[in-house]
C-alpha cells in the first residue's frame, strides 16, 4: 500500500511483523524511510512476458514505458513525444527519419542506452515471429547508428504509421545483453523485473540506475483476477491500491466515498469486436453479416453489459484517433429488417458458434447476443474458452464462427487490410485505401482512412458493439492516473502517491 500504510499481504509475509517485533524490543531508534509499494488489479495475465511470441496486450500493459521504453511515447492525449530519442528530425521525402538520443540513458544492468544498442534493438524487433510487429516494421529499408547518439532509420516508401508503431510493442527497446523476454525482461525503465508468481501476480522493483525521472514506488505488482467481483471485494478491502479497468462496472458505486476513493473515467482504444470468420460460408454473405448487425441493439447491450458506461462507434476506429467518425447509426436496430435479410439470403435454421475468452464484457456480451439472434432465428452456441486456449484456437487457428473481443491496439484499423489475420477478411478495396493512406500526405491519411473505416460498416465486416471506457478505481492518495488509454500501457511512470 502506498503513504506508508503497512497492508494485510506484508503481515502476512511476516517480515513487517518481525521488524515491529524487533523495534519494540530494542527501545527508541531513528525510524527508517517505510518503503512504498503500489499494488494494481488486473484482469488478464500474460501468456508470456516476449512481446516478440505473442500479440496479448497483457504483455505492453505491464512492460512498456514500465520495463521498456520506445524512442518516442505516445501521451494520454494522443501525442508523440520523446523517450530515448530527445528529438527526431525527418527529411524532405519523408524517407528518413534521424533520432538524437537521450545523453546518459542506461539499460537497468548499466549497458549504455546507445546508437548501437538502439540498432540491435529494432533489428530485434524486426526478426519478431509477431506478425502484427513485422507488418509495423514493414516500411523499415535500413536502420543504423550514425554516431553513438545518433539513430539514422530509412524507409522504402512514406508511411504515416510507422512513426506511431514505434510508440508502442514494436518499438520497444530491449538491452542487448536480454537472452531470455519469456522469462526475464531487460530494458531501460523506471521499472525492472522482479518476479512472477503464475495464476498470481507479476512484481516490478524500481530500477535504481534508472536515467531519468526515478520511479515513485519501491515495488508495484500487478495482481492477476479472472473474476472481477473478486478484484472489487480486494479493493474494498484494502489489498490492492488501484484497478486498473474495472470489469463490474455495476460496482461503481462501492467507491462512491470520495475520501477513500478516486474513480478516473475517460475512453481508451478498446474496441469491443464481435468479429465474423469470414471464411465461413454463411458470414461471407453480406445480406447475413447485415442481419446480425440490425438484430443486436448496442445501446441496450451496453447498458446491460457495461452499466452505460463507454460509447457505440459503429467501426474500427476510437474517437482519439485523428480519423475517427461516429458511425453507430449505420446498422440501427431493426430485427424485420434482419429477418427480411436472412430470407432474402436464402437462409433458415442458421447455427453459429460464438466462441469468446472468459472476461466480463465477452460472456456478458454473448449471452445477449445470443438471446438477440434467436429472436431472428438464428441459433448460437456459446462456448466460452481461457484466453490462452482463445489465443490458440480462434485467434491463431481460426477454430470459430463468431467470436467477441476488445481490440485494445490504436489505430489497428489496418489489421484489416491483412486477408491472413484471423478475420479472414478479405477485401482489395480496402486494402488499397489503406496502402494509399499510409503513403499520402497527412491530409490524405486522415480522409482516405475515414473512407476504410466507412468501408468496413457498410459491408458489416464485424459488429462493433461499444467503445471500452477507461474506468479506473484508486485509493484517494494515489494520483496521476490517465484520465483517457492511449496505449497499451498501463503507465505506472506517471502514477504517484500524496
Amino acid at each position: 500500500m502506498v503513504s506508508g500504510r503497512i497492508s494485510r499481504r506484508a503481515l502476512l509475509g511476516g517480515t513487517a511483523a518481525i521488524a515491529v517485533s524487533a523495534a519494540a524490543c530494542s527501545g527508541p531508534s531513528t525510524p527508517s524511510a517505510t518503503p512504498k509499494t503500489l499494488s494494481v488489479g488486473a484482469s488478464l495475465e500474460p501468456p508470456t512476458l516476449d512481446p516478440t511470441m505473442s500479440d496479448a496486450a497483457s504483455i505492453p500493459q505491464l512492460l512498456l514505458y514500465n520495463v521498456y521504453e520506445t524512442l518516442v511515447k505516445m501521451d494520454s492525449d494522443g501525442n508523440i513525444k520523446p523517450l530515448l530519442a530527445e528529438r527526431w528530425d525527418v527529411s524532405s521525402d519523408h524517407l528518413t527519419y534521424t533520432f538524437t538520443l537521450q545523453q546518459g540513458a542506461k539499460f537497468a544492468s548499466g549497458t549504455a542506452v546507445d546508437a548501437a544498442a538502439v540498432v540491435a534493438g529494432i533489428q530485434r524487433m524486426r526478426t519478431s515471429t509477431s506478425s502484427t510487429i513485422k507488418r509495423q516494421l514493414a516500411p523499415i529499408a535500413s536502420v543504423a547508428a550514425q554516431n553513438s547518439s545518433t539513430v539514422v532509420v530509412t524507409l522504402s516508401q512514406p508511411s504515416n504509421e510507422w512513426l506511431y508503431s514505434m510508440t508502442s510493442t514494436a518499438g520497444m527497446i530491449v538491452d542487448p545483453a536480454s537472452t531470455d523476454m519469456a522469462t526475464k525482461p531487460m530494458g531501460s525503465g523506471p521499472f525492472a523485473y522482479s518476479s512472477w508468481t503464475k495464476g498470481d501476480s507479476i512484481t516490478l522493483d524500481k530500477n535504481t540506475k534508472y536515467w531519468g525521472t526515478p520511479g515513485r514506488f519501491d515495488d508495484v505488482t500487478l495482481r492477476y483476477y479472472v473474476d472481477p467481483n473478486a478484484m472489487t471485494t480486494a479493493m474494498l478491502s484494502g489489498d490492492l491500491d488501484i484497478i486498473s479497468s474495472l470489469q463490474a462496472p455495476q460496482s461503481l458505486s462501492q467507491f462512491s466515498d470520495t475520501a477513500k476513493y478516486t474513480i478516473v473515467e475517460g475512453t481508451t482504444t478498446g474496441k469491443v469486436t464481435m468479429g465474423f470468420n469470414h471464411s465461413n460460408a454463411a458470414l461471407s454473405q453480406l445480406k447475413i453479416r447485415q442481419a446480425i448487425c440490425y438484430a443486436i441493439d448496442r445501446k441496450a447491450l451496453l447498458d446491460t453489459v457495461w452499466a452505460g458506461h463507454g460509447q457505440l462507434i459503429g467501426s474500427h476506429v476510437a474517437p482519439t484517433e485523428p480519423y475517427y467518425e461516429d458511425l453507430s447509426n449505420t446498422y440501427p436496430f431493426d430485427p424485420a429488417k434482419a429477418k427480411a435479410l436472412l430470407a432474402e439470403a436464402g437462409v433458415t435454421n442458421l447455427s453459429l458458434r460464438l466462441r469468446v475468452p472468459v472476461v466480463k464484457y465477452a460472456t456478458d456480451s454473448a449471452t445477449f447476443v445470443q438471446s438477440q439472434l434467436k429472436d431472428v432465428g438464428i441459433t448460437v452456441t456459446i462456448e466460452q474458452l481461457d484466453f490462452a486456449r482463445w489465443l490458440t484456437e480462434v485467434f491463431t487457428n481460426g477454430d470459430y464462427d463468431m467470436t467477441i473481443v476488445n481490440h485494445v491496439e490504436a489505430r489497428d484499423l489496418v489489421k484489416w487490410a491483412d486477408p491472413k489475420y484471423y478475420w479472414h477478411y478479405n477485401n482489395p478495396e480496402l486494402q488499397a485505401l489503406v496502402k494509399e493512406a499510409d503513403a499520402g500526405s497527412a491530409d490524405d491519411y486522415v480522409q482516405l482512412m475515414k473512407q476504410a473505416a466507412e468501408l468496413l460498416a457498410n459491408d458489416a465486416a464485424a459488429d462493433w458493439l461499444f467503445l471500452m471506457p477507461n474506468l479506473v478505481v484508486t485509493t484517494s492518495d494515489v494520483t496521476g492516473v490517465g484520465q483517457n488509454a492511449t496505449s497499451l500501457s498501463f503507465d505506472l511512470t506517471t502514477i504517484a502517491s500524496r
